[in-house]
Formats: structure tokens, sequence, C-alpha cells
């Protein structure tokens, strides 16, 4: 009876050493994979129309809910939840408006990217960072992250948030390239990436309003304007939704439309609140 408890005790001490031996590879794995860059993938060029879509299609079935790429993605932005939460609250706008960029741009990454995705961030529920045509995870422009600096200060612009924004994107060092380059591709620390994201969202809200049209619980129409750029941006009536399209088992969303459709499903609702 002794030596079946001590087999049993030593069976029992080797399972829990492999499982923690297993743990330990995995984390090492993701270590390794951020350090070298592995997880940096170049953003695709912009090749679809700088027009709104005329029709905001919005599926019905659900489809995006079930699909690998989300799955992935929602494991992706639990841990990241507490960042983008933190960006939320300095741009003075819902974690969940800057959620639905992320949605939009990762999945259509995972999309691009399919042999990335399969190998390394499905197995290891992490975001892409883009570090070529678009930046960091939110695929930002550079072009565009040097404008969303220029309007905090601009006082005259349509975009312009007040003195309180004047300097949330102050820069540390003397040179505002490079840094403004590593603040968008920082492959542990994604922070700027959705304040700059969120503070773009805060400005077209803004230039909106200052023409009379409240957009800020628009979540298609404000994520089809970021898929298209501060020039399409044109306050109207009745704005149209659309963008680039992704396609989520078997289904084709916009860009505009797969915001909509995050935004007010319940996924992830606790974590990044509207």
């Amino acid at each position: 009876m002794k030596v079946s408890k001590l087999k049993i005790l030593k069976i029992s001490g080797l399972v829990l050493l492999f499982v923690f031996a297993l743990l330990g590879l995995i984390v090492t794995l993701i270590l390794v994979t951020q350090k070298l860059g592995w997880t940096k993938v170049p953003g695709a060029v912009d090749l679809r129309s700088r027009q709104f879509q005329a029709d905001f299609f919005e599926p019905s079935d659900h489809a995006w809910k079930t699909s690998p790429e989300w799955q992935t993605l929602k494991l992706a932005l639990q841990k990241d939840a507490p960042s983008l939460r933190e960006a939320a609250q300095v741009a003075g706008i819902s974690p969940r408006l800057i959620a639905t960029i992320v949605v939009g741009e990762q999945l259509r990454l995972y999309n691009s990217e399919r042999e990335i995705f399969k190998q390394i961030f499905a197995p290891l529920s992490i975001l892409g960072v883009q570090t070529q045509f678009s930046l960091g995870v939110v695929g930002l422009k550079y072009d565009t992250a040097r404008l969303i600096e220029k309007n905090l200060r601009a006082t005259s612009s349509a975009f312009y948030l007040g003195p309180d924004y004047e300097s949330v994107l102050d820069f540390k060092s003397l040179d505002h390239n490079q840094e403004r380059l590593n603040r968008l591709i920082d492959q542990q620390n994604h922070y700027f990436s959705y304040l700059y994201s969120g503070l773009f969202l805060r400005q077209i809200i803004a230039q909106w309003q200052k023409a009379g049209f409240d957009i800020s619980h628009r979540p298609e129409i404000l994520a089809t304007i970021y898929n298209i750029g501060f020039g399409n941006s044109h306050p109207s009536a009745n704005p149209s939704a659309g963008g680039a399209e992704i396609t989520l088992n078997g289904t084709v969303y916009t860009f505009g439309g797969l915001a909509y459709n995050f935004y007010y499903s319940d996924e992830l609702i606790d974590e990044l609140p509207r």
C-alpha cells in the first residue's frame, strides 16, 4: 500500500513538473516572438475606394462571433483591456469605441496574413503590430498621427478639442519623428496606439458636432471615417457606413458594419464598456 502511494505521489509530482515546464515554455515563446519581432507584419496597401459605400450592410447571422479570428482577438483584447481603458480615459471617449477600430484592423490583418495568424497570432492569442504602410495594432498611418497631434493645438480647426487636450501627446525627446514611430510600433505596450486612435475619434466627433451633427453613438460612421481618413470626413445629415471589406466565416462585412456589430454586441462588454 505504501509503495502504491509513493508511486502515485511520484507520478503526480512528474505531472505537475511537466505542466509547469509547459507553461514556462509558452511564456518563453511569447517573449521570444515579441523580442524578435515575429508578430510584426507590414500593413496592407490601401487599394479600396475612398468613398462611403452607398448601403450599410449589417449581417444578421453574427458569423463574426464564431469565427476563429474573433476567438483569438477576444482573448488578446481581454489581456490588453486595462491599457485600452487607460487610453480611453485620457482621450475622453468610450473604450468600446476605440475597440471597434482594433477589431476592424486586427480582423482584417488576421485575414490578410493567414499563415502568420495560424502559426503565431492564434496559438498565442496576441495582437499583430503593423510596421510599414500602417502602424501599430490600430493600423494608423504615420501622417495621420502627425495630423492628430497638429489638431490638438490648432485652435481654429474644426477638430480642436480644447486646451485640456493640447499636451496629451507631448514628446519627451527632441527626435519627435522617432519617438512617434516608437510609440506606434511598440510591441509590448499598445497604449499610444489606443490613445492616438481615441483622439482621432474625438476629433471627428468634435468636427461633426460643430457642424450640427452628433455621431458620438454612431460607431459605424466613426469607424468608416477612421478607415478612409480625415480628408473624407464630411459632416452631413445622412452619412453612410462602409470601408474595407472583411470576410469572416464566409460572411462579408464592411469595416464600419463590423464596428457596429461589435459595439452593440455583448462581447467583452464588462472589459470594454460603452
